[in-house]
């Protein structure tokens, strides 16, 4: 019941968020959410602070926002015994998903003519500048996200990355990754004493097919995982130690339970979303509580619509289970101010306040 999950930056960490914000609904458990000078992040990219969590959501059960990890703030944060998860990605395809994502807002991206990753990769020392806002986006978002520093190279020192791995390891009970995201979940629930219910999902915060690359060249790939070699020795680190956890749970169980998972997402898509259900541009979704947040006019992020004519609880549950971060963010906070007696009065305001992060810089015309 007390869960803290390390959303990582492009890693399917908003469907695993979703999972836990509807688990800790169903359940009236306190959600951690950010204080508004942070937006929906924890004030991302400073180092997290407890002082960051909105006080009407304080003390929580679940925490599942971005935030750059903090050991000792967060144990001020959460209680004992909090089962703390995180999950990684392959850092050759998680950074060409960075790059796209996070090219209007990351300067290093920016200068980059044409828009190419191709051209970043050949010469990323002539883009990049270490310590600019945002730079974490553009070299080993994994392991600044962690807590480490981005700027550590393994090739000139190897004890950096292997002290980096021991502290994951002494926090985190479970590394879910991202390429075998039902097998994780699978992890996940069994680590949590949870049902194959509570871990069903929809895919969220997913690109249009033509605003990502539908692979990426073995040349393009070996440049991304040398220049962001910290995030690939972590990879590689725990996707090793996933298997071997996958062998020791017994890896037909795992499989098989897998396979039963994604036959009652299925079942649960088409329920909620039709009996073809497919992800949408932002465009096409009547429901604005669906319609996700789009980070720039040459990315296209994909939503699920609901059918017309539906309502009750039903509806209710599939409206959140396809329900995008901002909006969820949101609602959580209202519903548990309202349980909690605030009523709506100036927050205080920090002491010196954050640079805003990303989501709330100004949208810009959308192009579907």
């Amino acid at each position: 019941m007390t869960v803290a999950f390390l959303k990582t930056h492009k890693t399917a960490g908003t469907t695993v968020q979703n999972i836990l914000f509807r688990f800790a609904e169903r359940h009236n458990l306190t959600v951690a959410l950010p204080h508004p000078s942070c937006e929906h992040q924890f004030c991302y990219p400073r180092n997290f602070s407890a002082h960051f969590v909105h006080p009407a959501t304080r003390p929580p059960h679940v925490l599942a926002s971005h935030l750059r990890f903090d050991r000792a703030e967060l144990a001020r944060l959460m209680p004992p015994g909090t089962v703390y998860v995180t999950i990684l990605r392959e850092p050759a395809t998680m950074f060409e998903s960075l790059f796209s994502y996070y090219n209007q807002y990351c300067p290093a991206f920016r200068r980059v003519p044409n828009a190419s990753l191709e051209a970043f990769l050949r010469a990323p020392e002539a883009y990049y500048r270490a310590g600019e806002h945002f730079a974490m986006f553009a070299h080993n978002t994994l392991a600044y996200d962690l807590g480490g520093d981005n700027e550590r190279s393994p090739r000139d020192d190897a004890a950096y990355l292997a002290g980096l791995i021991r502290q994951v390891e002494e926090v985190f009970s479970l590394v879910m990754i991202a390429e075998y995201f039902d097998e994780s979940l699978v992890l996940l629930r069994r680590l949590l004493a949870w049902d194959l219910d509570d871990v069903l999902y929809a895919k969220l915060n997913a690109r249009a097919a033509s605003s990502r690359l539908a692979a990426i060249p073995a040349a393009l790939a070996r440049a991304a995982r040398a220049w962001n070699a910290l995030d690939a020795g972590l990879y590689d680190h725990f996707n090793a130690t996933f298997w071997r956890r996958v062998a020791r749970a017994g890896r037909a169980c795992v499989e098989r339970e897998a396979r039963e998972l994604r036959e009652a997402r299925e079942r649960l898509l088409r329920r909620c979303f039709g009996d073809e259900p497919v992800l949408r541009p932002a465009a096409q979704i009547r429901t604005k509580q669906l319609q996700p947040w789009q980070p720039s006019r040459k990315v296209d992020i994909m939503g699920y619509d609901l059918p017309s004519g539906g309502a009750g609880p039903a509806t209710e549950a599939c409206l959140k289970l396809a329900m995008p971060e901002v909006q969820y963010s949101n609602y959580l906070l209202r519903k548990q101010k309202r349980r909690g007696g605030v009523r709506a009065r100036p927050e205080p305001v920090l002491d010196n306040p954050p640079p805003r992060p990303i989501r709330a810089l100004p949208r810009g015309p959308q192009g579907h």
